[in-house]
């Protein structure tokens, strides 16, 4: 097989496998119209249509899925045979690819990437933000970060934090306007921001003792990203919730305060999930191995 032979085969399987040739591209690190060429040069190599395109989806044809389901171990094994030589090196290297929520990316990777690169400089970190995530793992990232009832059940799963509290936030400047929440239900006449998801308005529960609320609470302003709607509470457009853990500068310098502490749910827990392979890739075995070492409150690189 000839490199430019490859190459379209790459982009096909990074498009198919994200039914969208901007994150295709993304991923592979080229421009869309890169990838939208290469693709069309394998579709006129091969006499087929392998992609039906529109300006908002990309559907695989019948030919296409074919190819892809052969496609896709091949490229695998490929990649696994380039791996089995990270075992000759004296560093370890490669990719290793992240998909992670926003609190995910601040609660657990944030603390950690300066000291895990300085470890591993050999080891390149590719992460992706996504708070909406309808698979868990999109195309090929080689695991995930999320909160562990968010984990499919076919995962394999390590625990990455401790258990963190979800809490009612507030500014000091709205608290002055509008006045102290006592009950989860006093938020009813409070302006709440809203975090949706690809399930809807994610909805805030409280528990105390043997009582249980779930709520969807209403206002004037809806995100999908929690850092945006942290932003927003932090200028006092509203009420925010979210864990503990997220906010634990802002509480301590005073810029928010905590609400409804006695109201606190079950905490909740960041795990990392991955796919059941017979060998895991070398950077994503080094990467389990350095998380287990910090939560020990080991130094440097694991022994």
């Amino acid at each position: 097989m000839q490199g430019s032979e490859f190459a379209e085969l790459n982009a096909f399987l990074a498009v198919a496998e994200a039914r969208s040739f901007a994150r295709g591209a993304r991923k592979l690190g080229l421009a869309p119209s890169t990838v939208s060429q290469t693709i069309r040069m394998l579709e006129e190599r091969l006499g087929v249509r392998l992609l039906n395109r529109t300006t908002r989806s990309v559907a695989l044809t019948d030919a296409g899925e074919r190819l892809l389901l052969r496609l896709r171990p091949a490229v695998m094994e490929l990649k696994a045979a380039v791996e089995d030589l990270n075992a000759f090196r004296d560093t370890p290297t490669g990719t290793l690819r992240l998909t992670v929520s926003s609190v995910a990316a601040r609660v657990v990777l944030a603390p950690l990437m300066k000291s895990f690169l300085e470890a591993f400089p050999a080891i390149t970190l590719d992460i992706t933000m996504e708070d909406d995530v309808t698979e868990p793992l999109g195309g090929d990232a080689d695991a995930g970060i999320r909160v562990g009832r968010l984990v499919a059940k076919n995962m394999q799963v390590v625990q990455v934090s401790e258990p963190a509290k979800l809490i009612v936030v507030a500014a000091p400047d709205y608290i002055a306007r509008h006045g102290t929440p006592k009950t989860p239900q006093d938020l009813e006449r409070h302006n709440c921001i809203r975090l949706r998801n690809e399930m809807g308005h994610v909805a805030w529960d409280f528990a105390k003792g043997r009582h249980h609320i779930e709520m969807l609470v209403q206002g004037s302003l809806v995100v999908n990203n929690m850092s945006l709607l942290m932003q927003a509470v932090r200028q006092g457009i509203g009420l925010g919730y979210t864990l503990e853990s997220y906010v634990r500068e802002d509480l301590a310098k005073g810029s928010l305060v905590a609400l409804l502490s006695d109201w606190a749910p079950q905490p909740q827990t960041y795990y990392l999930y991955y796919p059941k392979r017979q060998q895991q890739p070398v950077p994503l075995s080094v990467f389990m191995a350095f998380l287990e070492s910090a939560r020990d409150g080991k130094a440097g690189p694991p022994a």
